[in-house]
């Protein structure tokens, strides 16, 4: 202490009150700094509960849309897991509920569809058929519960006779290739229109 008395007694007024403003500055600058510096770091803790708060709200608001996602993902493999019966028979059957008569039909060569389906096709040709009939038995093949849907349908107007059509339908099954537990692949896009147009 008595050498810092010493040495504040040397300096001559003008240095001693410069010195006192530098002290004074540097005091200041301190006292604001800290401040500062705090409230920077808490606008940082801040920001990120609030960008955690959001990443959260989002969560918590996609699970619904997440449940119903899995949900036809679901209900898009539980049909894969039934294969379609041959498909001349199953066309047939459901035709026959509707007294329809199926006098022609041929089955299509495989077509495979990446490396997870295959397509199995039929095409039938029915006449002097009544659009009722027709109407019931597409609802009967769209029904069943399989992965079918209706690849084909031309209907021609039997000249001036009345509510009687030829027509020509075809129909295609979606088999998994896969076997075994797990089969059924769920949302697969290998072939999108089996997915979609299966109800």
């Amino acid at each position: 202490m008595k050498r810092l008395r010493d040495w504040w007694d040397g300096l001559a007024e003008r240095e001693r009150r410069l010195l006192v403003v530098f002290v004074a500055l540097l005091g200041a600058f301190l006292i604001l700094l800290v401040p500062y510096l705090t409230s920077l770091t808490l606008s940082g803790i801040r920001q990120q509960n609030d960008e955690l708060r959001a990443a959260i709200s989002l969560v918590r608001s996609s699970r619904g849309k997440l449940e119903d996602i899995k949900a036809r993902k679901d209900a898009i493999a539980a049909r894969y897991a039934n294969p379609a019966p041959p498909l001349a028979g199953f066309i047939e059957n459901a035709a026959r509920q509707s007294n329809i008569e199926i006098p022609e039909s041929q089955d299509r060569a495989d077509q495979p569809h990446g490396k997870k389906f295959v397509e199995r096709s039929t095409v039938v040709r029915m006449r002097k058929v009544g659009m009722l009939a027709l109407v019931r038995t597409l609802e009967r093949i769209e029904g069943a519960g399989y992965p079918i849907v209706i690849s084909r349908l031309n209907i021609r107007a039997r000249g001036r006779e009345p509510d009687s059509y030829d027509v020509e339908l075809g129909v295609s099954a979606y088999d998994s290739t896969k076997t075994g537990p797990g089969a059924a692949p769920a949302g697969s896009a290998a072939k999108p229109a089996a997915s979609e147009d299966v109800k």
